[in-house]
């Protein structure tokens, strides 16, 4: 079985690099860092532009008609360049939920609109901090009305529309909610990485309608997460490979005693381990990609290596850097807080890497029985 991707694929990613490369630059990370902006609009302008944010949604829905492998592959170079827009919660989670679990009716409005950047979306499945059983989900769905608060919500002061999971009666439901009615009430929350802002949204009977029929709430919310999980283990990948990449390159250059600092024995032992777990978590993430790509059923234990492989090696990546920097790794100058930041916002984005292992060995256990 090969697990590469295609020339044509590989031309995407190149040619997303070289857009980021050229577009979206560590100085445009600091500029939204500086000032209050939810996320850089011209980047997001060009996203959208590129194809990207509709790269897995169907032509007939206006989007750009590739599938999830060219997704994950976009997504990867997003993670590479930190770049300072809410591609996952928008592209990777608000409309892979309305392609998972919506009408007819509601993809052939919001999916366009989503695709051209026209909208933003986002997913609001929290509701504080620590682990939220779905069993424990508060906000409540009723007679078309939303009530309750989500907290913290990716995006969720920039976006235009949420997905929103809910109860309904004693049932979960995926609920689609507007976000520019005054029955929602949204407040920044505290977070490490100011390019990518959270929001509490408070919900006072919003408008809001079911996304589908709403039977198999449960499942479908399970479902989007594994799909999610994958996708964002890319962006994950991403910036750990590029934090890896600019680690050895000043090892490299920066010289001690009269030779590269990357001879020494300490540092070198160190980023070989690096590569290897990078490896590791580039394989996870590729079988992840493969069983979303082929309908898998693997892909509920594949999603849940990648994603805890992913935010391991990030979070390992992005300390490293800091530490192989010396005395200048966490000053503001130097780039290396950058990547710590986003690695543990990604993180806890769906639940952390421990929260993955513990749904992996459930799934594992199941398998047995």
């Amino acid at each position: 079985m090969n697990f590469d991707f295609s020339e044509e694929q590989k031309l995407l990613q190149k040619t997303a690099r070289d857009y980021l490369e050229a577009n979206s630059p560590l100085s445009t990370v600091r500029d939204v860092f500086e000032s209050d902006a939810a996320m850089s609009e011209a980047l997001w302008k060009g996203a959208a532009e590129m194809g990207w944010l509709g790269a897995a949604i169907p032509e007939e829905y206006g989007g750009a008609g590739f599938g999830h492998l060219e997704l994950a592959l976009i997504s990867m170079e997003i993670g590479r360049a930190l770049a300072p827009i809410p591609f996952g919660p928008s592209a990777c989670l608000a409309s892979e939920a309305i392609q998972l679990a919506g009408s007819e009716a509601q993809r052939a409005h919001w999916l366009p609109r989503l695709a051209s950047g026209e909208v933003v979306g986002t997913f609001a499945l929290h509701e504080g901090a620590g682990r939220l059983p779905l069993e424990r989900i508060t906000a409540r769905l009723s007679d078309g009305r939303l009530e309750g608060a989500k907290l913290p919500v990716p995006a969720g002061g920039r976006a235009d529309v949420a997905v929103v999971v809910a109860r309904e009666d004693e049932d979960l439901v995926l609920a689609l909610v507007p976000l520019d009615h005054e029955a929602v009430t949204r407040e920044p929350a505290p977070g490490l990485d100011a390019s990518r802002p959270l929001a509490r949204l408070e919900f006072s009977r919003a408008p809001a309608e079911r996304l589908g029929d709403g039977r198999g709430g449960a499942e479908q919310v399970e479902a989007l997460l594994d799909r999610a999980a994958a996708l964002i283990a890319f962006e994950q990948l991403g910036g750990a490979e590029r934090a890896f990449e600019t680690t050895l390159e000043f090892c490299t250059e920066r010289y001690a005693f009269g030779r590269p600092i990357a001879s020494f024995q300490a540092l070198k032992h160190r980023l070989a381990d690096l590569y290897t777990h990078l490896e590791l978590a580039r394989s996870n993430a590729y079988y992840a990609a493969w069983a979303l790509h082929a309908g898998s059923p693997e892909l509920a234990t594949a999603a849940c290596a990648a994603r805890a492989a992913a935010s391991d090696v990030f979070e390992l990546a992005a300390r490293e850097m800091i530490q192989m920097h010396g005395g200048v790794g966490f000053t503001w100058e130097y780039d290396c807080h950058l990547f710590y930041r986003r690695a543990k916002a990604l993180a806890v984005e769906l639940g952390s890497a421990d929260e993955w292992r513990d749904r992996l060995v459930g799934r594992l256990d199941a398998d047995q029985d």
